[in-house]
């Protein structure tokens, strides 16, 4: 069974989005072990965690919240991202550019959501188990 996160697109583009931290990752210096690599994985981490909560049986404006987490993620790895440029731990600038790319992706994917969730009636949730009360008592 596939829960109905696994089908939105931002979701798929969040996990390419973290593959790429990961990646990232891995070529940090060890004495960023548990400064920046930590925390851009973390925050990495956050951004499909948060679609993926905001999916589930949640109003339109509670998956909006949940989405609006994920954009602050999504900054967070960006500002995250800035400092490894700066500190030049990062001599690829290609592939820190294509992360950038991809982030700007994930970016107007995720407003776009959110977008379309505060100008449709409907959810866009987990169905609802429906309990018979009959059964219950």
């Amino acid at each position: 069974m596939a829960f109905k996160f696994e089908q939105l697109d931002v979701w798929k583009i969040s996990l390419e989005y973290s593959d790429l931290i990961y990646e990232l990752a891995e070529k940090l210096p060890e004495h960023e072990k548990y400064n920046l690599k930590s925390q851009i994985i973390r925050a990495a981490t956050s951004i499909s965690l948060n679609i993926a909560e905001g999916s589930t049986g949640q109003s339109n404006q509670e998956q909006n919240r949940f989405l609006g987490m994920a954009v602050r993620s999504l900054i967070e790895t960006i500002a995250c991202l800035r400092i490894i440029a700066r500190r030049k731990y990062i001599p690829d600038n290609s592939f820190l550019e294509r992360i950038d790319l991809k982030a700007q992706e994930l970016a107007k994917r995720l407003f776009a959501f959110r977008k379309a969730l505060t100008s449709v009636k409907k959810s866009i949730s987990e169905e609802q188990p429906n309990y018979d009360a009959d059964i219950l008592e």
